[in-house]
């Protein structure tokens, strides 16, 4: 079995298809974007708000030199996984221990669940700020994309990526509007981009920016989001991938940099600017910026972009959630149930810190999920830049000494800062509780995430695991493989339901069939009465079910094959399942419908439930 990153979607998109050599090119444009708007959510907005509030346009420098450094790391992640194959989870998995990387796997969820978070309240606060809707019901009304996703991932990747690119489009828009209609001083802004820091306040908050810069998920997504694309593995062609991938990373990631910098050039020139110094929270700035600049629009733009942001997060925090479960677990959920979950880890807790806390504490709740996605940080960026320099693993596309100490230079940098933040609200939180039990919980937290960190960094160096799943060559598959042996079916079970989906499972039943084959005959009878006294009943549609499969018992028999007729009643996949069993079938054929989505819902998926309750081979006939 082999397990590909995002299995469903992998290789899907295939640049060599198109005549036209621009549109080969575009054909890898679109991953950055999906990872860009990670820099936009809303968990970023109060770091950029209160740096332009406070000290005008002095921080733009950091904003820069933030994106600089998600650059980077984002075109390292992006080579590992077109030269490789496999995403950071994958590689993970492959190369820690298997209690290590159940450490990294719950960690990386907890980073997820606490993107999720800041996306369900700031679209919360969009809600209520540009509707009024009180901010509990806005975070119920989240809930709702899970079957906005659902149909996006029907549509596939590019599809997906257009509706992202709409959104940032529409997040961009805004704030070009709010730009000219604060007329910021171009010169100030020029001077801001000049490395400057007046005071303590501002290292802080710029700490804060640095800090809140690169999202952990976004690495793990984007290491799964290139293997998307088809490419053949000559190396001239995995050059040329990482090229454009690189292009791409440049210009979305530029995207976001144009966001969060309008955000704190609006800050500086509106709030800053008529000494309003304290200004941090979303609900403030949007109150405050229409007074201020004199047009009503300046408030609605703010928080249409809000909600964008926060709409445009939620994709990609869902598809970063299945990267990170099945490349560390090898485990896959259905969509709309891995979403829901999701969902639903950053929905409780949001709709409870409401109920008792007050609306007052959503501006806390979102700097908290900052400070859950710092902790997580370190254990992506070191192992990723570990991956990129191993030559045995990378071959010719090793990253070079200049960018191998480019990269561990910025993970130091982002490393310490974010432990510096975890650092501090460990002993804000050390202060504020008298517990005893609280206190030695926050202290062994840091003392097991720090001798975590020191492992993550120091096993790739001197004790590489060797797991004989990973190798490409493996021995001792091949030894496996030849002593393989075949023998055909001796008893097929097939699932009927006399619709025309039949007659598709009949022709691949006696394409798998030998001369001594005997054939199961299962239909379910579903009538009401069935499902309530079984096989006692004998009602309208039980008597034609049993008159149609005498119909096909006749057909096997016409063409000399041994043949037998089972029919259930009640619970359609476990009575299969129950026959299945009892009739000792080596082989089950089942039809499919091909229900998609809401249908799934609705008529049931029996195709799933079955596969989980039988041990013989399942073929679906489609």
């Amino acid at each position: 079995m082999t397990h590909k990153s995002l299995h469903d979607v992998h290789e899907s998109i295939d640049p060599s298809t198109s005549n036209k050599r621009w549109r080969r090119i575009a054909a890898f444009f679109g991953p950055a974007y999906l990872v860009s708007v990670g820099y936009m959510d809303p968990g970023n907005w109060a770091t950029d708000l209160a740096g332009g509030s406070q000290f005008g346009y002095t921080l733009i420098w950091v904003l820069l030199m933030s994106n600089l450094m998600a650059l980077l790391l984002q075109s390292l992640s992006a080579r590992l996984g077109i030269v490789l194959g496999r995403d950071l989870a994958q590689c993970n998995r492959e190369t820690y221990p298997r209690s290590v990387n159940f450490i990294l796997y719950i960690l990386a969820e907890i980073a997820i669940a606490a993107c999720d978070l800041a996306e369900v309240l700031g679209m919360a606060v969009g809600l209520n700020l540009l509707l009024g809707i009180p901010l509990l019901w806005g975070v119920c009304i989240t809930l709702l994309d899970t079957i906005l996703l659902l149909y996006l991932q029907r549509l596939g990747m590019r599809k997906m990526e257009a509706f992202i690119i709409a959104l940032i489009a529409i997040i961009s828009v805004c704030f070009m509007v709010e730009i000219f209609l604060a007329k910021p001083d171009m010169h100030e802004i020029a001077r801001g981009f000049i490395p400057s820091l007046p005071n303590y306040t501002a290292l802080y908050i710029a700490i804060g920016i640095i800090g809140a810069t690169v999202m952990p998920h976004n690495l793990y997504l984007h290491s799964a989001l290139v293997q998307t694309r088809k490419i053949n593995r000559d190396d001239a062609s995995i050059r040329r991938a990482i090229r454009l991938n690189v292009w791409d990373s440049v210009i979305a990631l530029n995207a976001a940099f144009f966001v969060n910098a309008a955000i704190l050039i609006l800050a500086a020139a509106v709030f800053f600017k008529s000494g309003h110094t304290t200004v941090a929270s979303l609900g403030d700035a949007h109150q405050l910026l229409a007074p201020l600049m004199g047009s009503k629009w300046a408030s609605h733009l703010f928080a249409i972009a809000l909600i964008a942001a926060g709409q445009s997060s939620t994709v990609t925090g869902t598809l970063a959630g299945q990267i990170v479960m099945e490349g560390y677990l090898r485990l896959r959920m259905n969509p709309w149930a891995r979403r829901l979950l999701t969902r639903m880890l950053a929905i409780v807790p949001a709709v409870l810190t409401i109920l008792f806390f007050g609306d007052g504490m959503v501006d806390e709740m979102l700097v908290f999920s900052q400070v859950l996605l710092s902790m997580q940080l370190a254990f992506a960026v070191i192992p990723l830049i570990h991956f990129v320099s191993d030559k045995k693993n990378m071959g010719l596309f090793v990253i070079n000494k200049k960018t191998k100490f480019a990269g561990w230079l910025i993970a130091i940098v982002i490393v310490s800062l974010n432990l510096k933040l975890v650092y501090e609200t460990a002993l804000e939180w050390l202060h504020d509780t008298n517990s005893v039990a609280v206190k030695f919980l926050i202290i062994s937290t840091e003392i097991g995430l720090f001798l975590l960190l020191i492992i993550t960094f120091v096993y790739p160096l001197f004790l590489r695991k060797k797991q004989a799943e990973s190798r490409i060559h493996n021995e001792v598959i091949m030894e496996e493989l030849n002593t393989i042996h075949t023998s055909s079916f001796k008893k097929i079970a097939l699932a009927l339901d006399f619709s025309h989906k039949d007659k598709t499972v009949i022709k691949y039943a006696l394409q798998f069939a030998q001369s001594d084959t005997e054939f199961v005959l299962i239909h379910v009878v579903e009538s009401a009465s069935a499902k309530l006294i079984g096989a006692n009943s004998e009602d309208y549609e039980v008597r034609e079910d049993k008159r149609m499969i005498s119909e096909y018992v006749h057909f096997f028999e016409r063409n000399q094959h041994k043949v037998k007729a089972l029919l259930g009643y009640r619970n359609r996949s476990g009575e299969i399942a129950r026959l299945v069993k009892e009739s000792e079938a080596d082989l089950l054929i089942l039809g499919s419908h091909g229900h998609k989505a809401i249908k799934d819902f609705v008529l049931g998926e029996t195709i799933n439930r079955v596969r989980h309750l039988v041990t013989v081979p399942i073929f679906i006939a489609k």
